[in-house]
């Protein structure tokens, strides 16, 4: 019996000693920032500018922005949780073939954007791109479509329940971190020591613009029962595309139905909308 209350004591303390890493090493589990830019636009032959935004808390931002001649309107989009923008630019051919005008911001600690991640940080990179779009470029609300993958449709669906775009996409997106670090970590409390909420679900409660979702059945990174979730919990009018392939591979072995799909949804409801 003395034994073995001593290996239930070990046990116990080595478990607790497990929750407390994973409590104050959560953003090393959130966050995957690459600082180096592996590719700019040039590199597939599109015409870009840099652009450095300003947040409101003293960090500079830095993105960059791909014209198109007679745009429909504008793509501001928000990456994942790993790597940075270098990394997003096949995204880039593929709006400007649709039409769009885009702008690709990395979030602070990412690339060459200053400080540090966090959630509050991101939502802060956020409003600032949105901000540096309508104040300093002159667009329309109307007229942005706030596309975010994986963590970023978490950052897109915040801004999107606070401002009025033309239309919101998620692009493999989970319901809420919690949610998620249920699914991954289920031996631990992590709905108790959860430091990041990143909460879509709640966000498109106060959505109001036209929601397109994609997820892929396969994608081994945030479930596909996330994706359907949100799908059932936004307004009309909506669509959800089903991808093929994992978490990161589902836009690569779906490009063309992506073009398609996404294509005529977004030309679909921006052309219903007033351009000023």
């Amino acid at each position: 019996m003395r034994m073995l209350l001593s290996l239930l004591t070990i046990v116990a303390v080595a478990y607790v000693a497990l929750v407390l890493l994973v409590y104050w090493g959560q953003s090393r589990l959130m966050y995957f920032p690459q600082q180096q830019l592996s590719d700019t636009p040039a590199d597939i032959g599109l015409e870009y500018s840099t652009v450095h935004i300003a947040t409101g808390d003293g960090e500079t931002l830095h993105g960059w922005w791909v014209p198109v001649p007679e745009a429909k309107g504008t793509v501001l989009f928000f990456h994942g949780n790993a790597g940075n923008i270098s990394h997003r630019i096949n995204y880039l051919a593929m709006f400007k073939r649709l039409g769009y005008h885009t702008l690709l911001v990395d979030y602070r600690g990412y690339g060459r954007s200053s400080g540090t991640p966090s959630e509050a940080g991101m939502y802060a990179d956020a409003q600032a791109a949105w901000r540096y779009l309508i104040d300093v470029q002159g667009h329309a609300p109307a007229q942005i479509v706030l596309f975010g993958e994986s963590l970023g449709g978490a950052v897109a669906a915040w801004l999107a329940g606070r401002e009025q775009p033309g239309l919101l996409v998620l692009a493999s997106t989970f319901t809420s971190a919690p949610d998620l670090a249920a699914t991954l970590y289920p031996f631990l409390p992590v709905r108790w020591i959860a430091r990041f909420q990143y909460d879509t679900l709640a966000s498109l409660k106060s959505v109001a613009c036209p929601v397109f979702i994609a997820h892929s059945p396969d994608d081994e990174i945030i479930p596909f029962g996330h994706g359907q979730r949100l799908f059932e919990a936004a307004a009309e009018p909506k669509q959800f595309l089903t991808l093929e392939g994992g978490h990161n591979s589902g836009f690569i072995f779906m490009q063309p139905r992506w073009i398609k799909a996404l294509g005529g949804f977004m030309d679909e409801r921006m052309s219903k909308l007033p351009k000023q």
